[in-house]
């Protein structure tokens, strides 16, 4: 992995209106999900019914701005990264339903809202996210394909980030763990898999839209990796420090399950810096840009300083 970093401050991105570009990457993003995505009027009903209930939950839609803005950094266009934002979120969204289920995270909120199977039952919600991630290879497959990234590319990134040694993988590590004593490690190797590989994912993906060169992939695969984690490590802040109403999701979950995060191991102080010098790391991915990053750069920042 990258090398440690310098204890330096990470630095504002002050000329950048990261919440607008969030609101306009979050609408676009909409408007072609709701395109590639079958009706809630086709049948069988309940099923695109539910696809559609937990995808249109809410949400700033993180993985595919980072997506967007990463195609944007290599000087893509964001019609050529789009359908490959949405396979992203299509992932997630799944992940989610399933994360949610009894069987898994057994949570009653998501977004504020009743999760997926508390409002259509188990059954649906399991096939719910095994749609949405059928779903999200039948819109990666509409991409066009790039002169140093194929089809074939493209389909491998997603299979991989999102199977049994990373995305999938993380989950049953996670599983595994509650009520354990394990180490700082341990609980990397969980969030690097559960967290920070769809992110990762994301980003690199923009980049191949743009036909991005290998310099610009690493960089992006390491801004991706330090992000993914941090955003992860205040994601366990927050399950502590937040409540469920500013969350929008059950808040102190992960003590009462007696999860594996950071704050349980290493405590809030030590888990506040260890995110900052993640941060950081991203920061100093993006050195190759030359300022050309500005999107991803101001998205770090948020990952550091949200509360929800």
């Amino acid at each position: 992995m990258p090398a440690r970093c310098r204890a330096e401050a990470v630095t504002p991105c002050k000329s950048f209106d990261l919440a607008a570009y969030l609101e306009k990457s979050a609408s676009a993003v909409n408007r072609a999900l709701d395109a590639f995505l079958p009706k809630a009027t086709v049948k069988p009903v309940t099923i695109h019914r539910a696809m559609r209930y937990s995808l249109f939950a809410g949400g700033k839609r993180m993985r595919p701005a980072l997506c967007l803005a990463a195609a944007e950094a290599c000087g893509g266009r964001r019609a050529e990264a789009m359908p490959l934002a949405c396979a992203v979120e299509c992932i997630h969204t799944y992940s989610l339903i399933h994360d949610d289920l009894p069987a898994m995270d057994n949570d009653d909120l998501r977004r504020g809202k009743p999760t997926n199977h508390k409002v259509f039952g188990e059954g649906i919600a399991v096939l719910a996210g095994d749609a949405l991630l059928t779903q999200a290879f039948e819109i990666a497959a509409q991409c066009r394909g790039w002169p140093c990234y194929s089809h074939r590319d493209i389909v491998l990134e997603l299979a991989r980030a999102s199977g049994s040694l990373q995305l999938v993988g993380g989950q049953v590590a996670d599983l595994e763990a509650e009520g354990k004593s394990i180490s700082k490690s341990q609980l990397r190797y969980i969030h690097e898999r559960k967290t920070s590989a769809l992110l990762c994912c994301s980003v690199r993906l923009g980049g191949m839209s743009a036909n991005c060169t290998p310099r610009q992939l690493v960089a992006l695969t390491d801004f991706g990796y330090h992000v993914g984690l941090a955003f992860q490590v205040i994601d366990d802040i927050l399950d502590v420090t937040q409540t469920s109403q500013q969350l929008g999701k059950t808040a102190g979950k992960d003590t009462a399950v007696q999860k594996a995060t950071y704050p349980a191991i290493v405590g809030l102080d030590r888990s506040r810096r260890i995110a900052a010098e993640l941060t950081q790391l991203a920061f100093e991915a993006l050195a190759p840009f030359r300022g050309r990053a500005q999107a991803l750069e101001a998205i770090a920042q948020y990952v550091l300083r949200r509360d929800r």
